[in-house]
This record gives structure tokens, sequence and C-alpha cells, in this order.
């Protein structure tokens, strides 16, 4: 799973939107197509919420689903509604299953 680092983009350990707002301008954002991308949520920098905000949107025009956290325990926080709609069929009938 690809990982998303906010730390990247960091000037002397301090995140301007300015220049994060340039920096995912030109971002190929297709490299994360149809896969699962986690967003690290802790790293050297202090990375405030707009930041992550920002890349969740850019993230979810292209990604399968996104994750946030630490490596070792992230968070699903976004599935696209097509994927949604797959995960709920599959769990109605594996509940039916049960009855």
């Amino acid at each position: 799973m690809p990982a998303f680092d906010l730390d990247t983009f960091a000037e002397d350990g301090i995140l301007r939107e300015a220049t994060v707002r340039a920096a995912f301008a030109s971002l190929n954002w297709e490299q994360y197509r149809g896969k699962t991308v986690h967003i690290r949520g802790c790293g050297k920098a202090m990375i405030p919420t707009w930041a992550y905000l920002m890349a969740a949107a850019h993230l979810a025009q292209v990604a399968k689903k996104i994750t946030f956290g630490e490596d070792r325990s992230p968070m699903l926080i976004f599935v696209p509604e097509e994927f949604a709609k797959q995960i709920e069929s599959k769990v109605s009938v594996d509940s039916s299953k049960k009855q």
C-alpha cells in the first residue's frame, strides 16, 4: 500500500499552505489510481489539519480506499461510493447466510 507522507512537503519542519497547494497542483495523482493509499498521521513536522484534508480530497478522486494513522494501525477513512455498495452487498449476503 503506497504511503502519502505530508512531511515531504515541509520546509524547515513547517507546512506552508501556498507551498503545499503548489506541490499538490503539480503532483501526479494518477500514481494512486485504484490503489489503497495510507496517509501517515505521525511524522517529524507538525501537520495542520487542513493539509490532511487537502490530501484526502485529492486522493479521493483516484484512490480505491484511503487509510489514515500510524503504519501499524491504519484506519479506513474513505471508500468510493461504488466500492462501498459492493461492500454493503457482500455484508448483506453474508448476514443472510447466517440466518
